[in-house]
C-alpha cells in the first residue's frame, strides 16, 4: 500500500473545488453540501475519468456563476432539507436518478456505512483513491468539538497519507483542502452514524474499441 496519494483536483478561480458559500439560494447556502459534493465529483469524473456529460459547462474552465447554475440543476435530485441528507441511500438514489437523466450509464455507487470498523473504512478509502476516484463522506454529529466545522456535512475525500501519527485523509470543502485523522473522525461517539459513498466508472464499449 502506498503511504501517500493525493488526487489531482480542480480550481474554480482561487477556490479549491466548489464552495457552498457561493450559493445564493438560501437552502443551498445552508444545506447544499450533498448536492455540491456530487457536483464536485461529477466535475472530477469529467475532467479525469472520461465520464459523459455530467455537467453542461466546460469543466476545464468553469466560472463561479456556471458552478452556481450547475449546483441548482443538481438541487432537485439532492435537495436540501431541514434534517439534511442524513443517510447514504437518499444520496445514492438522488445521484442515480441524475445519472439516468443525463444518460450516464457507466457510473456505479456503493454505500459504506459508518458503523463499519475503522480498519475497513481506511481500506475502502485507499482502494478508491488508488483507483483515482474521490468518494463522498457523510459525517453527522461528532462528540469531539474540533470536528465542529465538518459536523452534519457531506464532503469529497481526495487523498490519504499514512503518518507516524496515524492515517490521514485529504478532503475538499468550502473551497479549501483539509487533512483529517480518520480514526478520530470515524469514531463519532454517537449511535447514529454517517458513512461514505464509493464511486466507480467503466468506459463505454464504444470508447474501449476506438
Amino acid at each position: 500500500m502506498a503511504e501517500k496519494k493525493e488526487l489531482r483536483y480542480f480550481n474554480i478561480g482561487n477556490s479549491y473545488g466548489g464552495n457552498q458559500r457561493w450559493m445564493i439560494d438560501p437552502w443551498m447556502h445552508i444545506g447544499g453540501c450533498g448536492a455540491l459534493t456530487a457536483c464536485d465529483i461529477f466535475i472530477y469524473m469529467m475532467l479525469y475519468k472520461e465520464a459523459g456529460e455530467l455537467c453542461p459547462y466546460d469543466v476545464s474552465a468553469m466560472t463561479k456563476k456556471q458552478y452556481r447554475k450547475f449546483a441548482m440543476s443538481v438541487r432537485p435530485y439532492l435537495r436540501p432539507r431541514e434534517s439534511g441528507i442524513k443517510d447514504l441511500e437518499t444520496f445514492m438514489e438522488g445521484v442515480r436518478i441524475y445519472l439516468e437523466d443525463v444518460g450516464e450509464t457507466g457510473v456505479t455507487l456503493t454505500g459504506f456505512d459508518g458503523s463499519e470498523p475503522y480498519e475497513k473504512a481506511a481500506a475502502a478509502i485507499v482502494e478508491s483513491i488508488d483507483r483515482d476516484m474521490p468518494l463522498a463522506y457523510l459525517m453527522l454529529k461528532h462528540s469531539d468539538r474540533k470536528f465542529d466545522f465538518f459536523e452534519w456535512h457531506w464532503f469529497p475525500v481526495i487523498g490519504y497519507e499514512e503518518t507516524e501519527g496515524g492515517f490521514m485523509i485529504k478532503v475538499a470543502t468550502y473551497g479549501k483542502a483539509h487533512w483529517l485523522p480518520l480514526r478520530e473522525l470515524w469514531d463519532t461517539g454517537y449511535d447514529e452514524k454517517g458513512g461514505m459513498v464509493l464511486f466507480d466508472i467503466k468506459k463505454s464499449e464504444s470508447s474501449q474499441t476506438v
